[in-house]
């Protein structure tokens, strides 16, 4: 015997339920939360997801999320040019940015290398990395990836593409548990792994 549905509200419940870490219980919440809100608050919420995709692009230089064509980090006129922060996604940018203490640039790879799921150096944003170091005075390249197999793979790849190019290449310090993410991570922890990065 099937249960009351009413197609609308099933349908918000589903869509909530599609995004990460969302159970059905906590997507019927969600989707109840935003049946009680006045039409206005409904409207900006939908209005918000609708500016997030047709706003926000990539910054021409970090591959960073952005509203414009280059990034505030990247305007930055006391960011430390000569040493670029490699990470996978976004996010990873916005959780080391919150210890702020290290007035460093960006590069987001959008993803990292992984054969299991058919993904090459060509698909994430290793090329644009290269062209930046040949193009600015780098001296150090801190490989801030996930420390899993496909982060650890990524991280190496880069390392041997560095080298020649007499560039030093540092690793974040397992402060940062194996198999864990920097989404995970507190501040403290992120801290130790910034000042006990070593050479790779």
């Amino acid at each position: 015997m099937s249960g009351y549905k009413v197609a609308p509200f099933s349908n918000l419940v589903d869509k909530f339920e599609m995004l990460p870490g969302i159970g059905r219980k906590t997507a019927q919440r969600l989707a109840y939360f935003i049946l009680g809100l006045p039409k206005d608050k409904a409207r900006s919420f939908a209005d918000a997801i609708l500016d997030v995709q047709s706003k926000i692009k990539y910054c021409k230089i970090c591959k960073n999320i952005t509203d414009e064509e280059i990034c505030s980090i990247c305007k930055s006129e006391t960011r430390e040019k000569s040493i670029i922060c490699v990470v996978e996604e976004p996010k990873d940018v916005m959780f080391l940015e919150r210890i702020g203490s290290m007035e460093v640039s960006y590069h987001v790879l959008h993803g990292v290398i992984s054969q299991i799921n058919g993904i090459g150096p060509d698909q994430i944003y290793i090329k644009e990395l290269l062209s930046r170091i040949e193009k600015e005075n780098v001296k150090e390249v801190i490989m801030a990836t996930n420390p899993t197999v496909e982060g650890e793979a990524t991280a190496m790849y880069i390392s041997k593409l560095l080298k020649p190019m007499n560039i030093k290449v540092t690793r974040l310090a397992y402060g940062i548990p194996v198999g864990g993410e920097l989404e995970y991570a507190d501040e403290i922890t992120l801290q130790r792994s910034l000042e006990g990065r070593s050479e790779i």
